[in-house]
């Protein structure tokens, strides 16, 4: 069940430069700990005490996954996870 996994240019830097890799998880928590796995330098950017960094915002599709029950969002085959930092300023 291959999903997409997007990294936001700001991020690539700690996942080797990719911009997007494939997981076969059935959940965004899954997805996000096979990525953060892979890429070991990319968890303390995203994660704080093992939860999402109130900055670090996680799309399925268009939708913010906070409203899809966070981790544990279901995953389907085509779908695309999107991490979008927020951005901050004047």
């Amino acid at each position: 069940m291959p999903v997409s996994i997007t990294i936001p240019a700001a991020l690539r830097g700690f996942a080797d430069g990719m911009g997007q890799v494939e997981s076969n998880a059935d959940t965004v928590g899954g997805a996000l700990g096979e990525l953060t796995t892979r890429y070991p330098r990319l968890r303390s950017q995203l994660y704080a005490d093992d939860r999402l960094r109130t900055f670090v915002n996680v799309f399925l599709n268009d939708e913010n996954v906070r409203w899809l029950g966070g981790d544990a969002a279901r995953l389907n085959n085509g779908d695309t996870v999107s991490i979008i930092p927020s951005i901050a300023g004047g």
